[in-house]
Formats: C-alpha cells, sequence, structure tokens
C-alpha cells in the first residue's frame, strides 16, 4: 500500500508539474500576442504616415493645391485613388491653408469635403499639433515642428514629412489617424510655416485590419470592443488609448493555448501510459518537471525569437529577390537564373534572353497618374507569366521594362513563338481604372548557343537589340546582330560629335530649298534642311545624325537652332513662308509648343509666315502631350503641313480633326510619275482630297519636265524638286530669288490629266 500510494503522488505531482509548465507556456504565448498587438497598431500608425508622405511631400500636389480651383479629377487619380486602393486608407482629407476643407475622398469614392465638419472635434488636437498651435511631446510615431522625436520613434518619414499621429475615436470606431503638411519635394515652400494645406488620412481599426493582424501575426478573433472580455469566455483585452490619453476601448482576441492543447492531448491520448512511465522513473519525471517549471518562460521566449526571426528571414530574402509591385523575380533573381541555365544548357539547347519596353508608357502615367500607371505594370506582368509559363521566367527589372529567359530551347522558332505571343498579349486590351487601354512592346532578344557567354553580355546584346525594335517604331521584335554593336559605336561617335557641333555652332548650317507655285513658277515659299560640315566625315545628311538626336536627346537643341536660322531668313523675306520640320520626339516634350512661340516672338517673324511640317504618324499617336502641343501651335496661327503624305495611316477623322493647312505628296508617288500607270491615279486622288477639305497640296521630289506637266494638269498648288533647285545656303537665296521673280514655265507637253 505505501508503495502504491507513492506512486499515484508521483503520477499527480507530474501532472502538477506538466499543469503549471501549461500553464506557463500559455501566460508567455499571451504576453507576446500582447506585444504583438502593441507593435501591430504602432506598425499601423507609422505605414500611414508612411503612405501620407509620399503625395504629401511631392510637387505636383502642392502645386495643383495652389491653384485658384484645384483639378478635383487630378485629386482623385493622383491622391484619394491611390492612398484609398493601394494603402487602403478609409479616408483622405485635405484641408487649404486657413483649415478649410477642398477634397475628400472614402472608401474609394470622392465625398463632399464638409465631411471633415462632423470629425473635426476630435481631430483638433492633432490638427492644433502639427500646425504648431500647441505643445506635446511627441509620441513615437509622429514629428511635430519644432519638437525633437519621442526617444523610441519608429517614424518612417524623411524630415520634410511633419504630422500629427495617434488613435482617434471616429464617429464611434477606433480608428488611426495621421495629419500631415503638404509641401514640395524639390524646393523650399513658399508658404508661411503652419499654414501649409493638410492632408488628412484614416484608417479604422476594423475588420479588414484584423484579419491583416490574423493572417500575419496569428491574432485569432481580433476586435476592438468598448469593454473587456469577460472571465470564462476564453478571451482577453488590453485597454487601448490614444498617446494623448483618450480611451478608444479594449483590444480583444482569443489567445493562443499552446500549453493546454498539449496538456490535453496528453491526457487524452496517453493518460495510462503516462501513469505508468511516471511510476517506473519518478524520479527523472520529478527532475524533469521541476527543470520545466522553471525554464518553461525562456523556452517560450526563446521560440518566439526563433519564430519570428525566421519569419523576417523569409521576408528578407522574398524582398530581396522579388519586385513588390508585382511579385516577379527582380534583377538579381533573373540573373542568377540566367547563370544557371547557362552552366546547364546541353549542346543542342539554347538559351534565350528577351528584353521587353513598353512602348510609350510614360503617356499612360502623365495623363491617368501614376496609379493606373501602376496597374498597367501588374496587369503586363500577369499577361508575360503566362507566356513563358514553365519554360523559363519573366522578371521586372524596374520602369516599364521586364526580361524573359527561355532555358528549354532547341531552336530560334520556339524563342520567335514566345515573343510573337508576347506582342499579342500585350496589345490586348487592359482595363485600368476605369479606361480600356491598348499598349505594345518593343523586344530585343539575344541567344546563347554554347558555355562562352556571360549573363551580362547576353543582356547587353538584348538591349542593343530592344533599342533597335524601338527605333522601328516599337510592336516588334529584334533579334542582336554583330552589326549593331558597330551601329552603336558609330551612333556614340556621332552623339559626341553632334554634341561639340552645337556648343562650337560652327558646323551645322541649313540650306533652303525652294517651293513653286504650279500655275505661275513664282517661289512662293522655303523648306529650311539642316547639314552638317563634319570636320572630318564631310557634309552629313539629316537622316544620318537625326535619329542619333532624336535618340539620345539632342533634337530638341538642333530644332530650336533650325528654327532660329529660319525665323531671320524669313524675316529678310516677309513675302515667302519657311518650312521647318518637326519631329514625333520634338512634340513629345511637354515646352514644344512655348519654345517654338518664344523664338518666334523674339525673332519678330509673324506665326502666319512659319510653317511646321510633321508626318502623318503625329496624327495618329495617342498622346495627349503631342496632341496639344499640335493645336495649341494651331491656334496660335503657325501653319501646319503634312509631310510624306500617304506612306502611313491617316483617315479623314485626322485630317479633320488637327484642322491642317496642306498636305504633301511624297516623293516616292512622283517618281513613278510617267512610269506606273498607278502612280497617276494615286496623285489625282490624293489631290481631290486635299481640295475637297481646303487644304493646299505640294508635290516635293520633282526631278522631270513630265512630272511638273501632269502634276500641273491634276491641279497641284505648290511644287519643289530638283527640277528647279536643290538646296542652297542662305547666301545663294539671294539670287535665286530674283532670278525666279519673272519665271518662263516651258510649255506643258504632257498630255492633259482628266479629272
Amino acid at each position: 500500500m505505501p508503495g502504491i500510494g507513492f506512486a499515484v503522488a508521483l503520477v499527480l505531482f507530474g501532472l502538477w508539474s506538466l499543469w503549471i509548465t501549461a500553464e506557463r507556456s500559455d501566460l508567455a504565448t499571451r504576453d507576446r500576442q500582447v506585444r504583438d498587438v502593441h507593435l501591430a497598431i504602432g506598425a499601423t500608425l507609422d505605414e500611414l504616415t508612411q503612405s501620407q508622405a509620399g503625395v504629401a511631400i511631392w510637387d505636383p500636389a502642392v502645386a495643383e493645391l495652389e491653384k485658384p480651383k484645384p483639378d478635383l479629377d487630378w485629386l482623385d487619380q493622383n491622391v484619394g485613388a491611390w492612398l484609398n486602393y493601394v494603402f487602403n486608407h478609409e479616408l483622405d482629407l485635405i484641408l487649404d491653408g486657413t483649415g478649410r476643407p477642398v477634397y475628400a475622398m472614402e472608401k474609394g469614392v470622392r465625398v463632399r469635403p464638409d465631411t471633415f465638419d462632423r470629425i473635426e472635434p476630435e481631430l483638433r488636437p492633432l490638427l492644433d499639433g502639427v500646425r504648431g498651435l500647441s505643445r506635446m511631446p511627441a509620441n513615437p510615431h509622429e514629428r511635430l515642428p519644432n519638437q525633437p522625436l519621442h526617444p523610441d520613434s519608429s517614424v518612417r518619414t524623411s524630415p520634410a514629412a511633419l504630422h500629427a499621429t495617434d488613435l482617434v475615436m471616429l464617429d464611434g470606431e477606433a480608428a488611426a489617424v495621421s495629419v500631415m503638411r503638404m509641401v514640395p519635394d524639390s524646393r523650399a515652400s513658399t508658404t508661411a510655416p503652419g499654414s501649409e494645406p493638410l492632408l488628412i488620412s484614416v484608417r479604422y481599426l476594423n475588420s479588414s485590419l484584423m484579419r491583416e493582424l490574423q493572417r500575419v501575426r496569428g491574432i485569432v478573433g481580433a476586435r476592438v470592443t468598448r469593454s473587456p472580455a469577460v472571465g470564462g469566455s476564453g478571451e482577453y483585452s488590453v485597454p487601448l488609448s490614444s498617446f494623448r490619453g483618450q480611451r478608444i476601448g479594449y483590444f480583444t482576441w482569443r489567445p493562443e493555448m499552446p500549453g493546454k492543447a498539449i496538456l490535453g492531448s496528453v491526457l487524452l491520448q496517453g493518460g495510462g501510459a503516462l501513469a505508468a512511465l511516471l511510476v517506473l522513473l519518478a524520479g527523472l519525471i520529478f527532475r524533469i518537471g521541476k527543470l520545466m517549471s522553471r525554464d518553461a518562460r525562456s523556452i517560450a521566449v526563446l521560440e518566439e525569437a526563433r519564430l519570428e526571426l525566421q519569419a523576417k528571414e523569409a521576408q528578407a530574402q522574398y524582398l530581396a529577390n522579388h519586385d513588390p509591385l508585382t511579385g516577379l523575380p527582380n534583377r538579381a533573381l533573373f540573373g542568377r537564373f540566367v547563370e544557371e541555365a547557362i552552366a546547364g544548357m546541353g549542346e543542342q539547347w539554347l538559351v534565350g534572353v528577351m528584353l521587353i519596353d513598353l512602348d510609350r508608357f510614360k503617356n499612360v502615367n502623365d495623363t491617368l497618374g501614376h496609379l493606373a500607371g501602376d496597374r498597367l505594370i501588374q496587369s503586363a506582368a500577369v499577361r508575360l507569366a503566362d507566356c513563358v509559363g514553365d519554360r523559363g521566367i519573366v522578371a521586372r527589372l524596374g520602369g516599364d521594362e521586364f526580361a524573359m529567359c527561355l532555358a528549354d530551347c532547341s531552336t530560334t522558332s520556339q524563342i520567335i513563338q514566345v515573343a510573337k505571343r508576347v506582342l499579342g498579349e500585350l496589345q490586348a486590351q487592359h482595363y485600368i481604372a476605369g479606361s480600356s487601354l491598348r499598349v505594345s512592346g518593343s523586344i530585343g532578344i539575344s541567344v546563347c548557343e554554347g558555355r562562352g557567354t556571360d549573363r551580362a553580355e547576353l543582356l547587353r546584346k538584348a538591349d542593343i537589340a530592344m533599342y533597335r525594335a524601338k527605333e522601328t517604331g516599337g510592336n516588334t521584335y529584334r533579334f542582336f546582330s554583330p552589326e549593331m554593336d558597330e551601329s552603336i559605336a558609330s551612333r556614340q561617335v556621332i552623339e559626341r560629335d553632334l554634341r561639340l557641333a552645337l556648343q562650337t555652332g560652327d558646323q551645322l548650317f541649313v540650306a533652303y530649298q525652294p517651293k513653286l507655285e504650279a500655275s505661275s513658277g513664282r517661289i512662293i515659299g522655303l523648306e529650311a534642311l539642316v547639314r552638317w560640315r563634319h570636320p572630318a566625315r564631310g557634309e552629313l545628311a539629316p537622316d544620318v545624325f537625326i535619329p542619333v538626336a532624336e535618340e539620345c536627346g539632342l533634337i530638341a537643341a538642333v530644332g530650336e537652332w533650325v528654327l532660329g536660322e529660319a525665323c531671320r531668313v524669313a524675316k529678310r523675306w516677309p513675302s515667302l513662308s519657311v518650312a521647318v520640320n518637326v519631329s514625333p520626339a520634338q512634340f513629345r516634350s511637354p515646352g514644344l509648343a512655348a519654345s517654338i512661340r518664344s523664338i518666334v516672338r523674339g525673332a519678330r517673324v509673324r506665326p502666319q509666315q512659319i510653317e511646321l511640317e510633321v508626318t502623318e504618324s503625329i496624327l495618329l499617336e495617342d498622346d495627349t502631350v503631342l496632341q496639344a502641343a499640335l493645336k495649341e501651335l494651331r491656334s496660335a496661327k503657325f501653319r501646319i503641313a503634312l509631310d510624306d503624305f500617304g506612306t502611313g495611316y491617316s483617315s479623314l477623322s485626322y485630317l479633320k480633326k488637327f484642322n491642317v493647312d496642306s498636305i504633301k505628296i511624297d516623293k516616292g508617288f512622283v517618281k513613278r510619275l510617267g512610269q506606273d500607270p498607278e502612280a497617276i491615279a494615286i496623285v489625282q486622288a490624293v489631290i481631290a482630297l486635299g481640295h475637297a477639305m481646303s487644304l493646299s497640296v505640294t508635290a516635293e521630289g520633282v526631278e522631270t519636265e513630265e512630272q511638273r506637266c501632269l502634276l500641273r494638269a491634276a491641279g497641284c498648288n505648290e511644287l519643289q524638286g530638283f527640277l528647279f533647285s536643290k538646296p542652297v545656303v542662305e547666301s545663294e537665296l539671294a539670287t535665286l530669288i530674283n532670278d525666279a521673280r519673272n519665271p518662263t514655265w516651258p510649255s506643258d507637253s504632257a498630255e492633259p490629266v482628266s479629272a
């Protein structure tokens, strides 16, 4: 009997030890979750201010609010929608410098600014704090004017971002609120300190945030209640107060009970075995129980630290290898994949690398805002991932540039097949911010056929090929070839020499080709054509250096110089019009129209005397900056001529929309006159179309008398070509113009052209 009693006592003692250990484990877990709750609330406040700073410290936003009447649609796209949709803000308000509400978006919908009135009393301490009207010590999550940061500050904003941040009870709901001054990011604010516009951002501690806490930190059943949890309910509460002393409520959740769960499992499944084991190993169990009782808290803390470290390591590893916007691999992970693909390729296999750039992506950002641009990037990423499937990898390198590596191809035709699919997928409609968008891509491809090529070389070649694809107009792919390397080297030399030529001002010159009235032979205008007298290579034609100037950004400087020279000539001969070519690259510059008007005004020349020649592609581009410039120049009385008409895809609707003054028949059609029966039919149709729309029609490239006669008989208004004169320098213009004052046309020997 004494032996049995001793065994029972040992069993009971062992169970008591396990119970105590389980209790302490549960307490340690609950304490950890209490810390997690406070960390989560602090992180919510810091993330709120960090997301605010992206638009509050931003030149365009401040400039918009400085207008007498800010554009609410612009604020929707670049402030409200950005903060509501991307960062899950429930409410964003903007107050002007006087404290008057001027804009509000709530749950993704623009609302009346007077929404501010119902919550103004609760926000007043934050408003006064950020204005500097009251002084309270800064809490760890805010940066107040003229006050040091809290010793335990966790703010993630720059020193320019002054903000008051706290928990507030709004409309009966607990909320994280931040009020931030709106100031420029690239210049000093011109507004007196304390009277800047204010951005108010609110995120309620509601169900969506609670679900996020459960997903990220494992806090189950989290919610904000007005009273603490009732004992025995299995829930636990901690008081929730603002840093300014206001009781918000209680943060209530169902804590984890790992100790009780383990104890219950042990008792349920192994009670008998445990009792027998305790009888046989009483001394050992006693010792283990004592050690576990003493060290349970330390073990729990160590386990918590280990799990937290693992989670942070996993997150850091993911962020180090993936693009945060799209979730695609980033440049580093892509590079490692390419290296592994090259190292593991067999003798009969190829490794193909593609660089993919979205054509005219900047237009989307400029017109619809950066939120729409980000959504478009995400949409493109999904489609590119579908294209590559399990045959390789697709990565985002940055901006609108993606990369793709195909590691199991046996022929280049397989790579071409994927490239064509990519082009098709990108061109399909993207539904972004309530709009249907179409984009295209330029693809550069390099192929590794053996292990001698490294990753950097493959990417370099693909990059060169991609830019060659963009040069041809985009929406296509190009394979790298050795000739491209030679072309790049040649272009670099041209770019360097062109920069020097613009600095010295003694190498570029303008040649002028006359335009004659078809009916009389009088010179009625001139076309200014830039030439380059290179010190080593002699005279260079525009098609050699103009594409390089467009690519490297020198085209604006070249264009302004040519226009200035043309204005001098126009002022000398006020009865003649002077035409200047303007490239699409110039039109994409937001300041083009203002620059042209300034140069012409400075030369004291009438805008009506200057004709701007543009290509058909200008009319087709869906670019609001380009189209606005064209309309502004047209309204300023500059003449607009459509060059090389008939070589593109212009439609009547575009001709009417932009109200051009004249069209120029491409010299390719003129050259075929008298040789190809179809040529005269095409020319007649173009002339008839122009006259039907009250447009003047010019034929360029006239080189023979037969061509002149046919064009005159067809009703062409103006003629231009070597038959009359090659382009001449300014010093020869006077002789040319004087000789042509009383022209005598040869008799028109060609047969009349029937209408």
